[in-house]
């Protein structure tokens, strides 16, 4: 499900279940990350399989990329595997307006 950044930020904080999930790659991660974040590069291929099977299918994942393509793809392969709530931040982390850290 696609949500704008009100509303994606909203139900992430609110929701005890949340995972936060950032698909770039490493160069973008290194320009920041939105708090509490994993990383797992979309474009590490059977590496990112491998990574998003590890994780526990009944959590909500909120994902985001830089623009809102990639994260939207990642949350259509999680449907694949089995995920039934995945959120995509429309817009990315350019659009982000809320809090930023970095590593």
């Amino acid at each position: 499900m696609d949500l704008n950044q009100t509303d994606w930020k909203s139900h992430s904080e609110n929701n005890n279940n949340a995972i936060i999930l950032d698909v770039r790659a490493d160069h973008e991660v290194a320009e920041g990350i939105i708090p509490n974040a994993i990383n797992i590069d979309i474009y590490g291929g059977q590496l990112f399989m491998d990574e998003i099977n590890k994780l526990d299918k009944s959590k909500s994942y909120f994902v985001y990329c830089k623009a809102g393509g990639r994260s939207a793809q990642a949350c259509s392969i999680m449907n694949q595997l089995g995920f039934e709530k995945t959120y995509n931040l429309l817009g990315g982390f350019n659009n982000w307006a809320g809090k930023k850290e970095n590593l």
